[in-house]
């Protein structure tokens, strides 16, 4: 499988990684590290795992609008959300991983029209593929 990147985001980490700073190249968005009190730090910034869920929830609806509408399976609602939980914690075989669940609301649309709409915006979601078999991802149509 070959990319070919048509965009490429550039962003930064200094300071002390988990409890420093990261910024855009562009300017547009600098952020506050700080571990979460769960993982034994202030919790007083943001960490990667919450900047993960932002994109992979955006990313996930922007996926299933393209496929729906692509694919001819329907209309996406304008209400419809995916609320991403992202967890951390050690793994088995050493190290730490991630786990996902993507709960994904689709207002209005019959139940197997919307399970359709979800599986295609996983096939065809770029953070859907980039974590196909290196962290369980859990998605739950409400």
């Amino acid at each position: 499988m070959s990319v070919d990147p048509k965009y490429w985001a550039e962003a930064t980490a200094f300071g002390g990684g988990r409890n420093g700073h990261a910024k855009l190249a562009s300017g547009m968005l600098t952020v506050t590290m700080s571990s979460p009190k769960e993982l034994g730090g202030d919790g007083k910034g943001h960490n990667p795992e919450e900047l993960f869920a932002l994109g992979y929830a955006a990313c996930y609806l922007s996926a299933m609008r393209f496929a729906a509408q692509s694919e001819k399976l329907g209309t996406v609602p304008e209400d419809a959300s995916v609320n991403a939980h992202v967890g951390i914690g050690p793994r088995s075989d050493g190290g730490f991983g991630l786990k996902v669940t993507l709960e994904v609301s689709l207002p209005g649309l019959e139940r197997d029209v919307a399970e359709k709409i979800a599986e295609r915006g996983d096939f065809i979601c770029p953070y859907s593929n980039a974590t196909k078999g290196n962290i369980e991802v859990e998605i739950v149509v409400l």
